[in-house]
């Protein structure tokens, strides 16, 4: 059980440090270009910058290619060490990736930026990030539950202390 634990934990930690280095390495011009979508609602809003987008993939696939060097292949589905780092990126990618589809989705919906809304704000940055590394790793049931639940849990935590910290301007 903590072998399966640790490995679905290192697996997709670095969607977890890619969704949540903009907030601290974003910022600058918005990748909407501050445009609004049919609806006259802003595409993805002003919190969705190209800085925090780059910088976001940039540091999770960093602490990916960590991980590929520093824990062995038993602990990682035993996926090669290029696997590792492929799998690194793009579940970078795809947490931003699936962070953009959720701001759009709320958007559409009328919420404003920085608005909370519970399961937009967690689950698409997670599923993305899963999507984007099938052809590396399938999870099972348990897996995606067990990760659903650690996100929403893991999302409310840290956003609240990044708040407490300054960094963000809401608590959610």
């Amino acid at each position: 059980m903590l072998e399966w634990l640790l490995s679905i934990i290192v697996f997709i930690f670095p969607a977890y440090v890619a969704n949540a280095s903009p907030v601290i390495l974003g910022g600058g011009a918005p990748i909407d270009g501050g445009r609004n979508a049919w609806d006259g609602n802003r595409v993805f809003g002003k919190g969705k910058t190209w800085r925090g987008l780059i910088f976001g993939i940039l540091a999770g696939a960093i602490v990916g290619a960590i991980l590929a060097f520093v824990v062995p292949a038993d602990l990682a589905y035993g996926l090669s060490f290029n696997s590792r780092l492929a799998a690194g990126f793009l579940l970078s990618a795809g947490a931003l990736a699936g962070d953009l589809a959720g701001s759009f989705t709320k958007r559409r919906f009328g919420y404003k930026s920085g608005q909370s809304s519970m399961l937009l704000d967690q689950l698409p940055f997670l599923a993305f990030a899963l999507l984007f590394t099938l052809p590396f790793h399938t999870p099972t049931v348990e897996e995606v539950v067990f990760l659903a639940l650690l996100t929403v849990g893991m999302h409310v935590l840290t956003n609240r202390i990044a708040f407490l910290l300054r960094l963000k301007k809401v608590p959610w």
